[in-house]
């Protein structure tokens, strides 16, 4: 499944943690953060139990507040 998940407090330099947060969770396939767009886009399996709040708490990990 893929999707975009729409944040407050992105911006360049806390791109790459967020995309290195979402990728350690299992079953996540892909993330791309974007500070421009102020979302992130993920790619996941939604047969894992679980897994869209782990998402949502890898980001808001990194200091962004999920909307």
């Amino acid at each position: 499944m893929d999707k975009k998940i729409y944040c407050v407090g992105i911006d360049e330099n806390n791109e790459s943690n967020i995309n290195s947060a979402v990728s350690a969770v299992a079953g996540v396939t892909n993330c791309i953060a974007n500070a421009s767009k102020c979302q992130v886009f993920v790619s996941f399996d939604e047969n894992v139990s679980g897994i869209e709040a782990a998402i949502d708490s890898a980001i808001t990990s990194c200091g962004v507040d999920v909307l």
